[in-house]
Protein backbone atom coordinates (compact mmCIF):
# COMPACT_ATOMS: atom_id res chain seq x y z
CA UNK A 1 0.00 0.00 0.00
CA UNK A 2 1.31 3.24 -1.17
CA UNK A 3 1.15 6.20 1.91
CA UNK A 4 0.78 9.53 0.07
CA UNK A 5 0.48 12.74 2.65
CA UNK A 6 -1.70 15.64 1.04
CA UNK A 7 -0.91 18.99 2.68
CA UNK A 8 -3.91 21.18 2.23
CA UNK A 9 -7.38 20.46 1.58
CA UNK A 10 -8.23 23.14 -0.52
CA UNK A 11 -9.34 22.83 -4.39
CA UNK A 12 -5.92 21.54 -5.96
CA UNK A 13 -5.16 18.84 -2.45
CA UNK A 14 -8.94 17.73 -2.77
CA UNK A 15 -8.89 16.68 -6.17
CA UNK A 16 -5.32 15.20 -5.99
CA UNK A 17 -6.94 13.04 -3.37
CA UNK A 18 -10.32 12.38 -4.96
CA UNK A 19 -8.10 10.94 -8.45
CA UNK A 20 -5.57 9.31 -7.03
CA UNK A 21 -8.74 7.88 -4.42
CA UNK A 22 -9.42 5.90 -7.61
CA UNK A 23 -6.52 3.33 -7.50
CA UNK A 24 -6.58 0.60 -5.42
CA UNK A 25 -3.85 0.44 -3.55
CA UNK A 26 -2.85 3.86 -2.02
CA UNK A 27 -4.14 5.16 1.38
CA UNK A 28 -4.36 8.91 1.54
CA UNK A 29 -4.46 11.18 3.97
CA UNK A 30 -5.15 14.70 3.72
CA UNK A 31 -3.90 17.33 6.56
CA UNK A 32 -6.00 20.40 6.25
CA UNK A 33 -5.87 23.58 8.49
CA UNK A 34 -8.39 24.99 6.91
CA UNK A 35 -7.71 28.76 8.06
CA UNK A 36 -7.52 31.20 5.53
CA UNK A 37 -8.17 28.73 3.08
CA UNK A 38 -8.93 30.08 -0.50
CA UNK A 39 -11.18 27.80 -1.76
CA UNK A 40 -13.84 27.26 0.73
CA UNK A 41 -14.56 31.31 0.75
CA UNK A 42 -14.10 31.74 -3.29
CA UNK A 43 -17.27 31.77 -5.92
CA UNK A 44 -15.34 30.25 -9.06
CA UNK A 45 -16.02 31.50 -12.78
CA UNK A 46 -15.38 28.89 -15.08
CA UNK A 47 -15.21 31.12 -18.09
CA UNK A 48 -11.07 31.26 -19.18
CA UNK A 49 -11.74 31.65 -22.38
CA UNK A 50 -12.42 35.32 -22.77
CA UNK A 51 -9.15 36.30 -20.89
CA UNK A 52 -6.26 38.31 -22.97
CA UNK A 53 -4.06 36.95 -20.60
CA UNK A 54 -0.66 35.71 -23.31
CA UNK A 55 0.65 33.34 -21.05
CA UNK A 56 0.05 30.01 -23.07
CA UNK A 57 0.51 27.90 -20.09
CA UNK A 58 -1.97 29.46 -18.45
CA UNK A 59 -4.41 29.64 -20.85
CA UNK A 60 -3.54 25.61 -22.09
CA UNK A 61 -4.55 25.00 -17.84
CA UNK A 62 -7.09 26.76 -17.95
CA UNK A 63 -9.44 26.14 -20.80
CA UNK A 64 -9.05 22.43 -20.14
CA UNK A 65 -9.56 22.94 -16.43
CA UNK A 66 -12.86 24.51 -17.77
CA UNK A 67 -13.27 21.26 -19.77
CA UNK A 68 -12.56 18.88 -17.19
CA UNK A 69 -15.09 20.20 -15.22
CA UNK A 70 -17.83 18.11 -16.89
CA UNK A 71 -16.32 15.20 -16.35
CA UNK A 72 -15.79 15.81 -13.01
CA UNK A 73 -18.91 16.65 -12.04
CA UNK A 74 -20.64 13.70 -13.04
CA UNK A 75 -17.52 11.24 -11.52
CA UNK A 76 -17.87 13.26 -8.01
CA UNK A 77 -21.50 13.35 -8.52
CA UNK A 78 -21.46 17.14 -7.93
CA UNK A 79 -24.49 18.74 -7.05
CA UNK A 80 -25.82 22.34 -8.65
CA UNK A 81 -24.93 24.03 -5.23
CA UNK A 82 -21.29 22.81 -6.23
CA UNK A 83 -21.32 22.95 -9.70
CA UNK A 84 -23.62 24.78 -12.14
CA UNK A 85 -23.48 25.44 -15.78
CA UNK A 86 -25.42 28.48 -16.20
CA UNK A 87 -23.91 30.40 -18.83
CA UNK A 88 -21.54 33.51 -18.54
CA UNK A 89 -22.48 36.85 -19.43
CA UNK A 90 -19.13 40.20 -20.30
CA UNK A 91 -20.09 43.22 -21.13
CA UNK A 92 -17.44 46.01 -23.25
CA UNK A 93 -18.74 49.31 -22.63
CA UNK A 94 -17.42 50.75 -26.23
CA UNK A 95 -18.94 48.71 -29.39
CA UNK A 96 -15.36 48.35 -30.73
CA UNK A 97 -14.28 46.87 -27.77
CA UNK A 98 -17.29 44.14 -28.01
CA UNK A 99 -16.28 43.33 -31.35
CA UNK A 100 -12.77 42.34 -30.47
CA UNK A 101 -14.11 40.46 -27.51
CA UNK A 102 -16.65 38.59 -30.50
CA UNK A 103 -13.82 37.89 -32.40
CA UNK A 104 -11.59 36.45 -29.58
CA UNK A 105 -13.96 34.02 -28.40
CA UNK A 106 -15.39 32.84 -31.83
CA UNK A 107 -11.45 32.36 -32.52
CA UNK A 108 -11.44 30.40 -28.58
CA UNK A 109 -14.33 28.10 -29.41
CA UNK A 110 -12.43 26.12 -32.48
CA UNK A 111 -10.19 24.92 -29.72
CA UNK A 112 -12.47 24.68 -26.78
CA UNK A 113 -15.80 23.22 -27.42
CA UNK A 114 -16.80 23.11 -24.03
CA UNK A 115 -17.82 26.89 -24.70
CA UNK A 116 -20.79 25.81 -26.35
CA UNK A 117 -22.67 28.38 -27.63
CA UNK A 118 -21.94 32.48 -28.09
CA UNK A 119 -24.05 35.42 -28.86
CA UNK A 120 -24.24 38.83 -28.78
CA UNK A 121 -27.08 40.27 -26.07
CA UNK A 122 -28.78 43.81 -26.79
CA UNK A 123 -30.49 45.23 -23.83
CA UNK A 124 -33.80 43.82 -24.62
CA UNK A 125 -32.26 40.42 -23.81
CA UNK A 126 -30.65 41.40 -21.02
CA UNK A 127 -33.90 42.32 -19.57
CA UNK A 128 -35.56 39.30 -20.28
CA UNK A 129 -32.79 36.74 -19.19
CA UNK A 130 -31.12 38.87 -16.29
CA UNK A 131 -34.50 41.60 -15.08
CA UNK A 132 -32.36 42.45 -11.83
CA UNK A 133 -29.95 44.22 -14.19
CA UNK A 134 -32.82 46.01 -15.90
CA UNK A 135 -31.47 49.53 -15.56
CA UNK A 136 -28.01 49.15 -16.26
CA UNK A 137 -28.38 46.54 -19.53
CA UNK A 138 -25.17 46.87 -21.17
CA UNK A 139 -24.78 45.10 -24.43
CA UNK A 140 -22.05 42.22 -23.87
CA UNK A 141 -21.30 38.53 -25.04
CA UNK A 142 -23.22 35.60 -23.68
CA UNK A 143 -21.40 31.90 -23.68
CA UNK A 144 -23.01 29.21 -22.54
CA UNK A 145 -20.69 27.01 -21.74
CA UNK A 146 -19.66 28.95 -18.56
CA UNK A 147 -20.13 28.26 -15.29
CA UNK A 148 -20.39 29.01 -11.30
CA UNK A 149 -18.47 26.73 -8.59
CA UNK A 150 -18.90 27.57 -5.10
CA UNK A 151 -15.34 26.20 -3.33
CA UNK A 152 -16.76 24.67 0.34
CA UNK A 153 -19.82 22.54 -1.69
CA UNK A 154 -16.85 21.15 -3.93
CA UNK A 155 -14.36 20.41 -1.58
CA UNK A 156 -16.49 18.95 0.42
CA UNK A 157 -18.31 16.85 -1.86
CA UNK A 158 -15.13 15.51 -3.35
CA UNK A 159 -13.80 14.50 0.13
CA UNK A 160 -17.27 12.60 0.59
CA UNK A 161 -16.56 11.01 -3.42
CA UNK A 162 -12.92 9.99 -1.76
CA UNK A 163 -11.07 7.23 0.27
CA UNK A 164 -8.93 9.17 2.37
CA UNK A 165 -8.51 9.95 5.84
CA UNK A 166 -8.56 13.90 7.05
CA UNK A 167 -6.60 15.15 9.98
CA UNK A 168 -7.70 18.74 10.69
CA UNK A 169 -4.68 20.74 12.04
CA UNK A 170 -1.17 22.04 10.99
CA UNK A 171 1.52 19.69 8.97
CA UNK A 172 4.91 20.31 9.97
CA UNK A 173 7.57 18.30 7.49
CA UNK A 174 11.20 17.70 8.59
CA UNK A 175 14.23 16.29 6.23
CA UNK A 176 16.56 13.88 7.96
CA UNK A 177 19.36 12.22 6.02
CA UNK A 178 16.90 12.39 2.68
CA UNK A 179 13.78 11.10 4.46
CA UNK A 180 10.79 13.46 4.32
CA UNK A 181 8.52 13.13 7.51
CA UNK A 182 5.56 14.87 7.74
CA UNK A 183 4.57 15.40 11.44
CA UNK A 184 7.18 12.45 12.51
CA UNK A 185 5.62 10.20 9.72
CA UNK A 186 6.98 8.45 6.95
CA UNK A 187 4.94 8.61 3.67
CA UNK A 188 5.83 6.88 0.22
CA UNK A 189 4.78 10.35 -1.59
CA UNK A 190 4.05 13.97 -0.56
CA UNK A 191 2.19 16.95 -2.22
CA UNK A 192 2.43 20.16 -1.14
CA UNK A 193 -0.91 21.58 -1.78
CA UNK A 194 -1.11 24.23 0.75
CA UNK A 195 -1.61 27.77 -1.38
CA UNK A 196 -0.25 30.72 0.58
CA UNK A 197 0.86 29.19 3.52
CA UNK A 198 2.98 26.57 2.04
CA UNK A 199 6.27 28.59 2.18
CA UNK A 200 7.38 27.40 5.57
CA UNK A 201 6.88 23.60 4.23
CA UNK A 202 9.17 24.11 1.18
CA UNK A 203 11.83 25.65 3.61
CA UNK A 204 13.10 22.70 5.19
CA UNK A 205 14.30 21.26 1.00
CA UNK A 206 16.69 24.49 1.33
CA UNK A 207 14.28 26.32 -0.77
CA UNK A 208 12.32 29.98 -0.57
CA UNK A 209 9.27 29.45 -2.37
CA UNK A 210 8.69 33.00 -4.15
CA UNK A 211 4.59 33.20 -3.61
CA UNK A 212 2.74 36.30 -2.48
CA UNK A 213 -0.86 36.02 -0.70
CA UNK A 214 -3.65 38.13 -1.88
CA UNK A 215 -6.81 38.72 0.25
CA UNK A 216 -9.68 38.31 -1.13
CA UNK A 217 -13.42 39.42 -0.06
CA UNK A 218 -16.77 38.70 -1.15
CA UNK A 219 -20.17 39.66 -0.06
CA UNK A 220 -23.33 38.00 -0.34
CA UNK A 221 -26.63 39.80 -0.95
CA UNK A 222 -29.96 38.56 -0.63
CA UNK A 223 -33.90 40.39 -0.72
CA UNK A 224 -37.05 39.96 -2.28
CA UNK A 225 -36.05 43.33 -4.18
CA UNK A 226 -33.18 41.29 -6.42
CA UNK A 227 -34.87 39.88 -8.94
CA UNK A 228 -32.60 36.90 -9.85
CA UNK A 229 -32.24 32.83 -9.31
CA UNK A 230 -29.96 29.89 -9.45
CA UNK A 231 -30.12 29.76 -13.24
CA UNK A 232 -29.27 32.97 -14.28
CA UNK A 233 -25.55 33.32 -16.28
CA UNK A 234 -22.53 34.99 -14.16
CA UNK A 235 -22.09 38.56 -15.20
CA UNK A 236 -18.93 40.00 -16.08
CA UNK A 237 -19.72 44.23 -16.10
CA UNK A 238 -16.37 45.60 -17.45
CA UNK A 239 -14.48 47.32 -14.73
CA UNK A 240 -17.10 46.06 -12.11
CA UNK A 241 -16.97 43.18 -9.83
CA UNK A 242 -18.61 40.18 -10.76
CA UNK A 243 -21.95 39.34 -10.02
CA UNK A 244 -22.74 35.24 -9.61
CA UNK A 245 -26.86 34.30 -8.74
CA UNK A 246 -26.48 31.79 -6.38
CA UNK A 247 -30.49 31.54 -5.44
CA UNK A 248 -33.95 33.04 -5.48
CA UNK A 249 -33.06 36.63 -4.47
CA UNK A 250 -29.35 35.75 -3.75
CA UNK A 251 -26.29 36.91 -5.88
CA UNK A 252 -22.74 37.54 -4.88
CA UNK A 253 -20.07 40.19 -5.67
CA UNK A 254 -16.79 39.20 -6.12
CA UNK A 255 -14.40 39.44 -5.07
CA UNK A 256 -11.48 42.22 -4.05
CA UNK A 257 -7.70 41.95 -4.66
CA UNK A 258 -5.65 43.12 -1.76
CA UNK A 259 -2.13 42.76 -2.53
CA UNK A 260 -0.82 44.56 1.14
CA UNK A 261 -3.25 42.46 3.36
CA UNK A 262 -0.85 39.76 4.00
CA UNK A 263 -2.53 37.06 6.38
CA UNK A 264 -5.16 39.12 7.36
CA UNK A 265 -7.93 37.67 7.60
CA UNK A 266 -10.55 40.03 9.04
CA UNK A 267 -13.68 41.47 7.20
CA UNK A 268 -13.13 45.31 6.34
CA UNK A 269 -15.41 48.13 6.00
CA UNK A 270 -13.63 49.79 3.13
CA UNK A 271 -13.24 46.85 0.76
CA UNK A 272 -16.85 46.02 1.41
CA UNK A 273 -17.96 49.39 0.46
CA UNK A 274 -16.02 48.82 -2.63
CA UNK A 275 -18.18 45.88 -3.65
CA UNK A 276 -21.47 47.73 -2.60
CA UNK A 277 -20.26 50.77 -5.34
CA UNK A 278 -19.99 48.53 -7.78
CA UNK A 279 -23.46 46.71 -7.28
CA UNK A 280 -25.08 49.78 -7.05
CA UNK A 281 -23.81 50.75 -10.68
CA UNK A 282 -25.40 47.67 -12.07
CA UNK A 283 -28.24 47.51 -9.68
CA UNK A 284 -28.64 51.56 -9.71
CA UNK A 285 -32.60 51.00 -8.17
CA UNK A 286 -30.89 49.76 -4.68
CA UNK A 287 -28.67 52.36 -4.49
CA UNK A 288 -28.66 53.19 -0.58
CA UNK A 289 -30.12 49.85 0.22
CA UNK A 290 -27.72 47.25 -0.63
CA UNK A 291 -25.48 47.54 2.16
CA UNK A 292 -28.54 46.68 4.29
CA UNK A 293 -28.57 42.99 2.29
CA UNK A 294 -25.32 41.57 2.95
CA UNK A 295 -25.95 38.17 4.44
CA UNK A 296 -22.45 37.16 4.55
CA UNK A 297 -18.87 38.15 3.93
CA UNK A 298 -16.30 35.69 2.89
CA UNK A 299 -12.60 36.26 3.32
CA UNK A 300 -9.68 34.07 1.91
CA UNK A 301 -6.00 34.15 0.79
CA UNK A 302 -5.17 33.25 -2.86
CA UNK A 303 -1.57 32.56 -3.56
CA UNK A 304 0.30 34.26 -6.56
CA UNK A 305 3.32 34.10 -8.54
CA UNK A 306 5.67 37.22 -9.88
CA UNK A 307 3.89 35.60 -13.80
CA UNK A 308 0.41 35.25 -12.50
CA UNK A 309 0.98 31.82 -13.31
CA UNK A 310 0.28 28.50 -11.67
CA UNK A 311 2.98 25.66 -11.77
CA UNK A 312 3.42 21.74 -10.96
CA UNK A 313 6.11 19.99 -10.04
CA UNK A 314 8.68 17.69 -8.17
CA UNK A 315 10.93 19.31 -5.70
CA UNK A 316 14.37 19.42 -6.80
CA UNK A 317 16.28 15.98 -5.70
CA UNK A 318 13.09 14.80 -3.85
CA UNK A 319 11.29 12.96 -6.61
CA UNK A 320 8.97 12.08 -4.21
CA UNK A 321 7.42 15.44 -2.90
CA UNK A 322 5.14 17.30 -5.28
CA UNK A 323 4.09 20.70 -4.95
CA UNK A 324 1.53 22.73 -6.84
CA UNK A 325 0.59 26.38 -6.39
CA UNK A 326 0.36 29.98 -7.54
CA UNK A 327 -3.33 29.41 -9.08
CA UNK A 328 -4.38 33.13 -7.58
CA UNK A 329 -7.71 34.66 -9.21
CA UNK A 330 -8.33 31.37 -11.27
CA UNK A 331 -7.98 29.20 -8.37
CA UNK A 332 -11.60 27.27 -9.37
CA UNK A 333 -10.51 26.76 -12.93
CA UNK A 334 -6.81 25.32 -12.60
CA UNK A 335 -7.55 24.13 -9.54
CA UNK A 336 -9.10 20.41 -10.25
CA UNK A 337 -7.21 19.87 -13.19
CA UNK A 338 -3.82 20.94 -11.41
CA UNK A 339 -4.10 17.78 -8.68
CA UNK A 340 -5.16 15.42 -11.42
CA UNK A 341 -2.10 16.66 -13.21
CA UNK A 342 -0.19 16.10 -10.08
CA UNK A 343 -2.30 12.89 -9.59
CA UNK A 344 -1.43 11.23 -12.91
CA UNK A 345 2.06 12.11 -12.53
CA UNK A 346 2.35 10.14 -9.23
CA UNK A 347 0.76 7.45 -10.35
CA UNK A 348 1.71 7.27 -14.26
CA UNK A 349 5.23 9.80 -14.26
CA UNK A 350 3.35 11.22 -16.66
CA UNK A 351 4.99 15.00 -16.07
CA UNK A 352 3.62 18.73 -16.71
CA UNK A 353 4.83 19.74 -20.42
CA UNK A 354 2.80 22.41 -21.73
CA UNK A 355 0.97 23.64 -18.33
CA UNK A 356 3.88 25.02 -16.72
CA UNK A 357 7.03 26.93 -16.36
CA UNK A 358 10.14 25.49 -15.14
CA UNK A 359 9.89 25.42 -11.06
CA UNK A 360 13.34 26.96 -10.84
CA UNK A 361 10.73 29.71 -11.87
CA UNK A 362 8.94 29.80 -8.66
CA UNK A 363 12.12 28.34 -6.50
CA UNK A 364 15.36 29.57 -4.78
CA UNK A 365 18.01 28.19 -2.98
CA UNK A 366 18.59 29.54 0.53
Amino acid sequence: MNKIAIIGGGIVGASAAFYLSKAEDFDITVFDEKTGQATSAAAGIIAPWLSKRRNKQWYQLAHHGAALYRQLAQDANLDTQAFSKVGVFVNRNKPESLDDLSRLAQARIKTAPEMEVIEKWDKQTIVDRMPYLSDWAKPGLFVSGGARVDGKHLIAQLETASNLTIRNGKANITVKNHEVLVNQEHYDSIVIAAGAFAKELVSPFGFELKITPQKGQLIELQSNLIQADDNMPIVMAESLSELIPIGNHQVLVAATHENDAGFDLRATQPEINGLVQNAEVTMPKLAGHIANMITEVRVGTRPYTADFAPFMSTIPGFDNVWIANGLGSSGLTTGPISGKLVADDIMSGTGFDGYTKPISNYLSEI
